[in-house]
């Protein structure tokens, strides 16, 4: 079964549609997103209404977070949190609920999928999280594969069957995952990557085979970085795509 994960789409509707044609060339049985479906990009609404359209399963991103528990809206800096509540008033009250709604992990075909950090973090950044607190954190769950986004990077950290951890950088397409070993996976991000390459990024992992596919996909980023500064949201949002 080759599941295809998305992550951090940020309301951009163009690298978002590209990343979708992808899957459907690539042949994914199933997609699957780890939230951030809105912040920073012009879209949030139409990027909500694919996303359910297709019945695509997601769990909550911080910025989701952030829009339904106002409270949360401290924790982001100024330039995101800005994003975000300007992304508020672009949600029909129906997408607001239905973000709300999402959960904080999914489990699908012997993966969990969280936004930030097992167990169910929308918060944590993988990058936050030293050897020991890995160690800890994959203790608490039974998957031997968990899925992340949040940092917007691609990173994998192998914990082998015999003991210990090696952290690495995932290559551009196929990756093995060893049988019988575990893996905390940093998916890069749809709509806002931050690694130097303005593609879109995301994979696609097959459990039963022991594969990893990293893809990158170009897509029209002048469109949106011309409806960013249209609709007078942060310039930063649209320079950071550059």
């Amino acid at each position: 079964m080759r599941l295809a994960v998305l992550s951090d789409i940020h309301g951009n509707l163009e690298a978002y549609t590209a990343v979708l044609a992808d899957v459907d060339q690539a042949g994914a049985d199933k997609i699957a997103l780890l939230g951030d479906i809105v912040g920073y990009g012009p879209d949030p609404e139409a990027c909500v209404e694919l996303t359910r359209e297709l019945g695509l399963p997601s769990v909550m991103g911080n910025h989701e977070l952030g829009m339904s528990k106002r409270g949360e809206l401290a924790w982001f800096n100024p330039t995101a949190r800005r994003s975000l509540e300007q992304c508020m008033d672009m949600l029909s009250q129906s997408s607001m609920e239905w973000l709300a709604g999402l959960p904080t992990f999914l489990v699908m075909d012997g993966c969990r999928l969280v936004h930030g950090a097992p167990p169910d973090s929308p918060r944590t950044y993988y990058f936050e999280l030293d050897r020991r607190e890995i160690l800890r954190r994959m203790g608490l769950i039974d998957e031997p594969i968990c899925l992340v986004g949040h940092s917007h990077e691609l990173a994998m950290a192998h914990l082998p069957a015999s003991g210990g951890l090696e952290r690495l950088k995932l290559r551009q397409g196929m990756n093995q995952l060893k049988k019988g070993d575990r893996y905390l996976i940093n998916v890069g991000a749809v709509g806002q990557p931050r690694d130097g390459d303005n593609r879109a990024k995301y994979v696609i992992v097959d459990h039963e085979a022991g594969t990893l596919e990293v893809r990158r996909v170009p897509y029209d980023v002048q469109t949106t970085v011309d409806k960013i500064h249209r609709l007078g949201l942060p310039r930063f949002n649209a320079d950071r795509l550059l």
